[in-house]
Order: structure tokens, then C-alpha cells, then sequence
């Protein structure tokens, strides 16, 4: 009787202890899964982790200065093939985005990386090769808010526009509020709102950026994620 209570013992002792590590196991899975970085963390608060069941894209850039529409762009993407259309009044143009584009594509693919940068540029800090700064805090161009911002800088060479640095500005919900656009050679910079967002199958999408004075508005219309 003794043989078997301390048998019993210790088999019922042996499977505690292989639970708990299980749990552990577990528990450091978990930790490991939660600890991304903030830019990750604001990409996946916009949608991230939806994005690989989108099949396509269909958005119109448009720019308007005071009342008058100065641009305006219809764009179907095919992220998986990333086959991309671009309609700009009665004229359509198709082409494939790879590694290597041709001189004849260069055009449409410069307006394609302007267009969906604006879109989805929360994307973009996790896609694109940029160097991102530690969170800091401070005040917003805008509002004038307490906020934390991050400064997103690309490369003095290679791309459209080598050099450039955005400065985005989000709160506890990590969506992105405002921005600074700071051209490389110092020349320009440019604020404006991340406003009016709406949900489109998971993607969470700022359709609206404003000027501090309203008189400059990049938009969003005909927005459609399948």
C-alpha cells in the first residue's frame, strides 16, 4: 500500500510539473507574440493583418487647392499580382510592378507609390525600408495635442524621392492623427490631418488630410477592397 500512495504521488506530481511547463511554454509563446514594435503595432491597429486576403484595390487619389479639384486619379491594384491600372480621365494605363521597372513605366509607378503611400502608408512603416526613431513624445503641427510621434526616414539615395522624413503623430489607439512631411532638402514641409477613417473589409483607412488652414485637401474616393 505504501509502494502504491507514493506511486501515486508521483505520477500525479510529474503531471503537475508537465503542466506547468506546458504553461509556461505557452505563456512565453504569448509574450513572444505580443511584443512587436510600435511601428508594427500602428500598422497592425490600421489592418495589417487583414491585408493578405485582399485580392484588390480600387481607391481615387484626388488633390483639391481652395475649390478647385488640381488632380485626380483612379487606381485598381492587385496585391497578389500586383498588377496596377491607373485611370486618369479617358486614359488608361496597365502595368506590373517588379523589381526592375521599364523607363515607360517609370511615370505611372512614380504617381502609383505617391498615391498609395497615402493610403496606406501605416503599411509602409513595416514594408519599406525606412529607419524609424524611438517613440518620443510631443506637440502635434496641428491641434497642438500632447501626442507620441515617430520620425520615418528614407534613404539619401535610391527611390523617387531619396531623403525624405514624415513625422507621424498618433495617440493610445495608435491611429495615426497628423503628419509632417519634410522634404530632403529642406525646402518643404508640409502638415496635414489623417481624418475621417473608415473600415474597409478590416483595412482601416484615413479618407481625408487636411492643411492647418483647410485651403490644401488630399482625399480619398471610390474606395473599394475585395
Amino acid at each position: 500500500m505504501k509502494k502504491l500512495i507514493l506511486f501515486t504521488f508521483l505520477f500525479t506530481a510529474l503531471i503537475s510539473c508537465k503542466n506547468n511547463e506546458n504553461k509556461t511554454e505557452v505563456g512565453q509563446e504569448v509574450a513572444v507574440e505580443a511584443e512587436k514594435s510600435i511601428p508594427e503595432q500602428i500598422a497592425v491597429a490600421h489592418g495589417l493583418n487583414n491585408f493578405d486576403a485582399v485580392e484588390e484595390i480600387q481607391f481615387t487619389f484626388n488633390v483639391k487647392v481652395q475649390d478647385s479639384i488640381r488632380t485626380s486619379r483612379a487606381w485598381t491594384w492587385k496585391p497578389k499580382t500586383d498588377e496596377i491600372r491607373l485611370t486618369e480621365g479617358d486614359i488608361s494605363q496597365t502595368y506590373t510592378k517588379k523589381d526592375s521597372i521599364s523607363e515607360d513605366d517609370k511615370e505611372i509607378d512614380q504617381k502609383f507609390i505617391n498615391d498609395s503611400y497615402w493610403l496606406l502608408f501605416p503599411y509602409q512603416m513595416v514594408w519599406s525600408d525606412a529607419d524609424i526613431s524611438e517613440e518620443k513624445t510631443g506637440v502635434s503641427p496641428i491641434s497642438k495635442e500632447e501626442m507620441n510621434y515617430l520620425e520615418v526616414s528614407y534613404k539619401g539615395e535610391g527611390g523617387y524621392t531619396p531623403g525624405d522624413t514624415y513625422v507621424v503623430y498618433y495617440k493610445d489607439d495608435l491611429l495615426l492623427e497628423e503628419w509632417i512631411y519634410k522634404s530632403a532638402d529642406g525646402k518643404r514641409e508640409m502638415p496635414t490631418t489623417w481624418e475621417n477613417f473608415e473600415d474597409f473589409q478590416g483595412l482601416k483607412i484615413a479618407k481625408s488630410h487636411k492643411s492647418p488652414d483647410g485651403s490644401f485637401e488630399l482625399f480619398f474616393t471610390d474606395i473599394e477592397v475585395k
